[in-house]
């Protein structure tokens, strides 16, 4: 039996009880919680937590979602999408309010994460609430000192279904805390005189936007199972080396 004392496992997370300080909408599906987490020992960008409800007759129901927040920000900010037969989006979109409390658990992961250190070109490609831990990356690599990011450029391919389906449209269009050269694409209806693209992502998109192989970039890629599936591959077969490509994934579980 091996001792994991001996071999440095990573200590037990405990929940915490975080105060919502704000909440503001991107969508209409999606909304942002700021939180007040005491005791949060800080995060890398791309990791997410465990949210816990519990009910008054004691059932409780949790799910994972990606921290939008950078690891420089004093608080910690969670993007969720309303799923209408979820069990907890629903409540977190529609319910909570400021000054209530929520039980959250991590940071978790250290396999989609990266730091401005580890350099690039960063390419990052999102499909819907995907963009939401791609989204804290950009804005950690924003706060960074100049001379850490001077050799680091960022593009960003976003995927959704309309231009009010956006997350984060302000932001991304203004560039206020991110600094990236970003490219949308529109699956169903894009408004009169769209210039970006009308369609799903496909090779020759990706050969577009992001950097040819023997740039060595790393790629980082959220979404849907299906988009995450196609996209890596798509990357694999123009030439990129599956070690730069880092995928996440997520089904309707809401």
């Amino acid at each position: 039996m091996t001792d994991l004392r001996a071999v440095g496992a990573p200590p037990r997370l405990e929940w915490l009880v975080s105060t919502v300080a704000k909440v503001h909408n991107e969508t209409r599906r999606a909304r942002t919680l700021v939180l007040d987490v005491p005791l949060w020992p800080g995060h890398r960008a791309g990791q997410h937590v465990d949210v816990r409800l519990v009910a008054e007759d004691g059932y409780q129901a949790q799910r994972s979602y990606s921290i939008a927040s950078p690891p420089e920000s004093p608080s910690l900010e969670l993007t969720v999408e309303r799923l209408d037969d979820g069990e907890v989006s629903p409540y977190l979109c529609d319910v909570l309010r400021v000054g209530d409390g929520l039980e959250i658990r991590g940071p978790i992961g250290g396999y989609f994460v990266w730091d401005v250190a580890q350099g690039g070109p960063l390419f990052l490609v999102a499909g819907g609430s995907g963009i939401v831990p791609l989204m804290a990356m950009m804005r950690h690599y924003a706060a960074a000192p100049n001379e850490l990011r001077a050799d680091v450029p960022v593009r960003l391919l976003y995927s959704a279904r309309t231009l009010d389906d956006v997350i984060y449209r302000d932001e991304l269009e203004m560039g206020s805390r991110v600094d990236a050269r970003v490219s949308l694409a529109l699956t169903r209806d894009a408004p009169a005189g769209w210039g970006g693209y009308r369609r799903r992502i496909d090779r020759a998109m990706l050969e577009e936007v992001g950097w040819p192989p023997n740039e060595s970039p790393r790629v980082f890629v959220c979404g849907p199972t299906p988009l995450v599936e196609s996209v890596a591959n798509l990357l694999v077969e123009i030439g990129h080396v599956p070690s730069r490509i880092r995928t996440e994934r997520f089904g309707p579980t809401g």
